[in-house]
């Protein structure tokens, strides 16, 4: 469970009556912390995994991608939501996405999922097809480059998710100023200034933005 913008009890009660991971989530997302150590906290919520297959589910993207796969927990519950569409995932790491490959294959979701490794603002710029449903949750400071890849790919009307965007509730903390929490101000600023798009940011996690493409914009 991560709880850090909401009180413990809170993000507790919204777990408990959310729709919990089912048996290879949990072995995933166990694995994960046995293998990877501190590092399993870039791994998405359960509540966000849930939330990640609805909105799939609700979108029915054709082509999907996410930038920042990690162990492969978020890319199966985008995944599992496709109906007839393909998940793309970029990411620089062969060690933590060969556990992700293991479960798209535990999940039957291979053919649904292609991975492409390397630095992401080059293999991104190189991606030509429309982009209908997108996940961001990769290293920070790229954050900016990113968005602009992903925004403009998006087709008009399409969503873009990026997560860590509360950064813990420092980014409305005015006492802090370390460079982390500094970058993340500056994006969430970039992204709502941005006329091309509509933006919430919700309170799930570690604060998740919901960004739809504007439907007047090529």
């Amino acid at each position: 469970m991560k709880a850090y913008v909401l009180t413990q009890s809170v993000a507790r009660y919204i777990l408990d009556h959310s729709t919990r991971p089912d048996p290879l989530l949990a072995e995933l997302a166990a694995e994960t912390a046995a293998a990877t150590g501190e590092s399993a906290e870039m791994q998405i919520s359960a509540d966000q995994g849930t939330f990640l297959t609805m909105i799939t589910q609700l979108v029915a993207p054709r082509v999907a991608v996410e930038v920042g796969t990690f162990t492969g927990y978020s890319s199966v519950c985008i995944a599992r939501g496709l109906s007839g569409g393909t998940l793309h995932c970029f990411d620089v790491s062969e060690e933590w996405t060969s556990i992700a490959r293991r479960y798209w294959h535990k999940a039957g979701l291979a053919d649904r999922v292609t991975l492409t490794l390397g630095p992401a603002q080059d293999t991104l710029s190189a991606f030509d097809q429309p982009i209908d449903l997108a996940f961001l949750d990769a290293d920070k400071p790229g954050y900016p480059a990113y968005y602009e890849l992903l925004v403009g790919k998006l087709r008009p009307g399409g969503l873009l998710m990026v997560d860590n965007t509360l950064w813990t509730g420092h980014v409305a903390d005015p006492d802090r100023d370390d460079a982390p929490t500094v970058r993340m101000r500056e994006f969430n600023d970039l992204v709502a200034e941005d006329p091309r798009v509509t933006v919430v940011i919700l309170p799930l996690a570690d604060g998740l933005t919901m960004i739809r493409k504007n439907p007047d914009l090529s």
